[in-house]
């Protein structure tokens, strides 16, 4: 791993160990960003963190689960201790149990859900929130999706609409005293989690994660 200077701006990418977390961590640490990959996965942060330094990037990364909330105290605390500040936090994790009826959704992928979408989105919030302010320009980041309504997706669609009026609220809160709180609308992508909802998909016509990343480093340049 490259050391970071100080000057660097720094990001905190989680689910970053595959899909459109892992893509947006390689375009930020391609384009001058020192990447904090977070993720379960300790595999797939490592062959990130590989791609990474083939392309000149430096990344830290964080082999954590989203929802060890005391693992995310002290995460928070050594960004602050290394950099004293985040000026970018990108929030990809998300968890999604196998679709089924709402009639029976089991109830160990439901508190699974609640836990991962939504109990941490809110604990993430709390921590990061003065870091992002810390820096000059400070910015936070979801991926958005809307499947609320749709068959078989009352548990993932539940979840994702509980994530969105956190952050939609957080947003409201912080137009005057930031951090800049955005969503972000990715184009549907050939991911393992799309994999899992539409099996038959002709993904050849999807748009690639890495193109997506690019919108959204565009995104920050243009706010």
């Amino acid at each position: 791993m490259n050391e970071p200077e100080l000057s660097e701006p720094v990001a905190l990418i989680t689910g970053a160990s595959r899909g459109f977390g892992a893509a947006v961590a390689e375009v930020l640490a391609a384009n001058g960003w020192h990447v904090i990959a977070l993720a379960r996965t300790v595999g797939g942060l490592e062959e990130l963190d590989d791609r990474i330094k083939k392309a000149g990037g430096s990344a830290t990364l964080v082999p954590l689960d989203i929802t060890d909330e005391e693992g995310l105290r002290r995460l928070c605390l050594s960004i602050y201790e290394r950099w004293g500040r985040l000026d970018l936090l990108v929030h990809c994790a998300i968890f999604a149990g196998p679709l089924s009826p709402a009639a029976h959704v089991p109830e160990s992928d439901w508190d699974k859900t609640v836990n991962v979408n939504i109990k941490a989105t809110l604990f993430l919030v709390s921590m990061v929130e003065s870091l992002l302010k810390q820096a000059e320009n400070g910015i936070a980041i979801l991926p958005v999706e809307d499947r609320a309504g749709q068959k078989f997706f009352a548990s993932y669609g539940a979840a994702k609409v509980a994530q969105r009026a956190i952050w939609d609220s957080w947003q409201a809160e912080s137009v005057k005293t930031g951090p800049k709180v955005l969503t972000f609308a990715p184009e549907p992508m050939p991911t393992a989690l799309r994999g899992r909802f539409f099996p038959g998909e002709d993904r050849e016509k999807l748009s690639t994660t890495r193109s997506q990343a690019h919108l959204l480093l565009q995104s920050l340049t243009a706010k």
